[in-house]
């Protein structure tokens, strides 16, 4: 009977001492992967936002041909800022004006049936432009 006892205690710890190696071993995998996927979105991210912002940069001449964009580069001076756009539907437009370090600086919003522009000063400056444009 103690010899039994004994057979059945020891293989109670080896079925344990198995199993928690199993775990440790999926959970060491499941990190592993863990680690890879944050640094590859890490190391996405940021090229990402470098081919954004040239393309931005590159494309004045894209800007340029928006209705509102000579009325934006009055209120604002012809600095070297990148634009982005929010959000461009068939109801208004949405731009943000970033500067040369890429922070942003100014949010314009552009209501298409009315030609109505606001221009906000994002850090603290406020709204510096409500206004319809003139229609050409």
């Amino acid at each position: 009977m103690f010899k039994m006892f004994i057979a059945f205690i020891a293989a109670i710890s080896m079925l344990t001492a198995c199993n928690s190696n199993e775990v440790t071993e999926k959970n060491e995998e499941v990190l592993q992967t863990e680690n890879i996927q944050e640094e590859r979105q890490e190391n996405e991210q940021p090229t990402e936002q470098i081919q954004n912002q040239s393309k931005e940069s590159v494309n004045h001449e894209e800007w340029s041909s928006l209705p509102e964009y000579n009325k934006i580069i009055e209120q604002i001076g012809n600095k070297d800022n990148s634009f982005q756009t929010v959000t461009d539907n068939e109801g208004k437009r949405i731009l943000l004006i970033r500067d040369k370090n890429g922070e942003e600086e100014y949010k314009t919003i552009f209501i298409k049936n009315t030609n109505r522009l606001k221009i906000i000063k994002v850090n603290g400056g406020g709204q510096i432009f409500n206004g319809t444009l003139a229609q050409s």
